[in-house]
């Protein structure tokens, strides 16, 4: 009986690239699953080709709802679209039991009935004769066992030669036989173990390129050879290297690497994750900014380098100020009114969220520190910064606050601009005889409640005439208090 692929959709024979990405729902979507799904999707795409989603939830015990939920999440924020899927290891069992047992029948497989003592027992001896622990194939022969027995199936590795691949990213890579042990590609419980899995779902699914992190360089040998074993096409594999953090050690959760969309959450653009990621460990050039079509024509494996990549806040930083500034402001305005969002601000009574990254966009390197710095043009506040107020809501500030008090009420509605204002500012300086200093931070402090925010006349002119001139009152109120206490 010869073993057939069961294809989970309607291969098209002319798709000559069909790549995927796996991720287990033991944890969410990092940065490094995110690089790989990325390098993946873009080798699909520059291929004209498919790109798979499948979930690999074999482990049963460390799988998590909100695990899977973020993974689907962060592919969808950071626009990696797949045209097959999501597929569920756990929804296939029946498949792969079904190859296993004709793999037994034709004795590509056999029954391991082996307790835990006798292979701890095993080990013991191996590691004392100072031998590679591996399975013994005690089982292989005959044994007094049924078949409904407790027992695991093992995968009847070749003992002799080697396995021979040439990675896309690290060229040719051999491995014995003598060095792979007979899997386990059954368990006790019945259930199939991943190494298995994983074979059966790119035969089935018609992956032609596999490109995973390089943990999985062990798992690949082992694979190749059940592939053999079934007659199945081998893929050609691309292992990616690992990102390691600025202290030289690998990513992990110490260094914020938690979830792809805590970069969400912090005020980061997908699309300059999405750069940041692909020239972690891949360039063209000396090229730094890189637009998605960009990406898809000139991405190849063979660009990947096989050493591993240093993460660095700051360059993630500049390229997303760089992105704030320079896509259109109403694709960043979607962003950012989620960041108000998060942090309870109606914007409903305000100015346009574009005119907000124009004002604010080279101030700001995440959206979130945008939102949180302009929370004043949509709230009125009550309280001061107390190292601004300090410095700049002194005795000496009521006169030119009252002076530019006046000056701006002069202003209808119709003619608040930020030429008007700025006229207004600049005419209470002359006539009081002082520096636009003297007026513009007292005026700053008053109408924003911090020492800091884009120039006055735009600042002005956005937050509107009716509330600039109740906070100018409420700033006078706030010194004349202070004055009388004293």
């Amino acid at each position: 009986m010869k073993f057939e692929p069961k294809y989970v959709f309607n291969i098209n024979p002319d798709v000559k690239v069909r790549t995927r990405f796996a991720p287990s729902p033991t944890g969410f979507l990092h940065l490094g699953g995110a690089r790989t799904a990325l390098y993946s999707w873009l080798y699909a795409r520059h291929n004209q080709g498919e790109f798979v989603l499948r979930i690999e939830d074999t482990d049963l015990e460390r799988n998590s709802d909100a695990a899977t939920q973020g993974i689907l999440e962060g592919m969808e924020w950071l626009n990696l679209s797949w045209e097959h899927g999501p597929y569920y290891q756990t929804k296939r069992f029946d498949r792969y039991n079904e190859v296993i047992d004709q793999m037994i029948e034709q004795g590509l497989a056999y029954r391991c009935y082996c307790s835990k003592e006798r292979l701890a027992d095993l080990r013991a001896k191996q590691e004392e004769n100072k031998e590679k622990m591996r399975y013994d194939r005690h089982c292989l022969a005959e044994h007094q066992h049924h078949a409904d027995e407790p027992h695991v199936v093992r995968f009847k590795n070749p003992q002799e030669g080697s396995v021979v691949f040439e990675d896309a990213i690290r060229g040719r890579i051999e491995i014995s036989n003598s060095e792979l042990d007979d899997l386990i590609i059954r368990r006790t419980d019945g259930t199939p173990t991943y190494n298995f899995c994983v074979v059966i779902d790119d035969w089935d699914m018609g992956i032609t390129h596999v490109v995973r992190g390089e943990d999985h360089i062990n798992n690949t040998p082992r694979q190749i050879n059940i592939l053999k074993a079934l007659g199945a096409p081998i893929p050609t594999y691309a292992h990616v290297s690992m990102i390691n953090g600025e202290d030289g050690k690998k990513l992990s959760k110490r260094h914020g690497a938690v979830n792809v969309m805590d970069y969400r959450t912090e005020g980061y653009l997908p699309e300059a994750l999405i750069n940041y990621l692909v020239r972690l460990g891949w360039g063209h050039g000396d090229q730094e900014i890189f637009s998605e079509e960009e990406m898809i024509k000139f991405f190849e494996l063979s660009g990947v380098s096989h050493s591993a990549s240093t993460f660095r806040m700051d360059k993630l930083q500049w390229l997303n100020q760089h992105y704030i500034c320079h896509l259109p402001k109403e694709r960043v305005a979607k962003d950012l009114a989620w960041q108000y969002a998060q942090l309870g601000v109606d914007t409903s009574n305000g100015p346009q969220l574009e005119s907000i990254i124009s004002m604010l966009g080279e101030r700001a390197k995440t959206l979130k520190e945008m939102a949180e710095k302009s929370r004043y043009f949509f709230e009125d506040f009550t309280e001061f910064d107390e190292a601004s107020a300090k410095k700049h809501l002194k005795a000496g500030a009521l006169e030119p606050l009252k002076a530019v008090k006046a000056k701006l009420a002069d202003i209808s509605a119709e003619n608040w601009t930020k030429e008007s204002t700025h006229q207004a500012i600049q005419d209470t300086a002359t006539e009081l005889d002082v520096g636009m200093g003297k007026v513009g931070m007292p005026l700053r402090v008053a109408v924003t409640g911090a020492g800091q925010s884009p120039s006055m006349d735009v600042t002005l002119e956005a937050i509107g005439r009716e509330r600039v001139l109740a906070r100018i009152q409420q700033a006078i109120d706030f010194i004349e208090a202070k004055v009388a206490q004293n």
